[in-house]
């Protein structure tokens, strides 16, 4: 498969699934309009993880962004939610099954020296026994959602909240990992 192909399919995955986002924040609408046909790369991804409960989140204390949802840049030929599940991997040692809506989508720059790009958040239930296995300089961590933590991203925590008490307003068997017809 050519190089532009797999962009392709990589971009339409990201489009099939920020039509499926349940919260869209940052002028979504108007980056793609200003980006055209075919946004540049890089696309971000990353995982909202709560407890059963939905009174915690797994996060990350990247070094200079604070502590964050685990989550980095979509690579090569992969969709925004292999990659959401493979920097959930590489960051904490979990392996999770996502929720089959993506919880939000977002456009910022995860660098100073970068541009804002399209960015994909999914969630996850993990039992918060599961041991963690945190990336080397990386903690990780869970944080009760009624307090506040550092972020560069003062808005996460707002949003991260607002995701958990939707779920909890859903049944548990509500929480699919797999999308249905009626997603779309």
């Amino acid at each position: 498969m050519s190089h532009d192909e797999l962009q392709r399919q990589s971009l339409e995955a990201a489009l099939g699934d920020l039509a499926l986002a349940r919260a869209e924040f940052d002028d979504v609408a108007g980056w793609l309009a200003a980006a055209g046909a075919s946004p540049v790369d890089p696309l971000a991804a990353e995982a909202w993880v709560f407890d059963p409960d939905l009174t915690q989140v797994l996060l990350v204390l990247h070094p200079w962004r604070g502590w964050v949802p685990p989550g980095g840049k979509v690579e090569f030929g992969e969709t925004p939610r292999e990659a959401a599940r493979r920097e959930l991997f590489e960051e904490t040692g979990l392996e999770a099954e996502l929720l089959a809506r993506p919880a939000a989508a977002s456009v910022r720059s995860y660098h100073p020296d970068h541009a804002a790009t399209l960015g994909l958040s999914y969630a996850a239930i993990v039992d918060p026994s599961t041991p963690l296995v945190a990336e080397p300089g990386q903690p990780v961590a869970w944080m009760n959602l009624d307090h506040q933590w550092e972020s560069c991203f003062s808005d996460d925590q707002p949003r991260i909240r607002r995701h958990a008490q939707w779920l909890r307003g859903l049944a548990r068997s509500q929480w699919r990992t797999t999308v249905s017809p009626s997603d779309r």
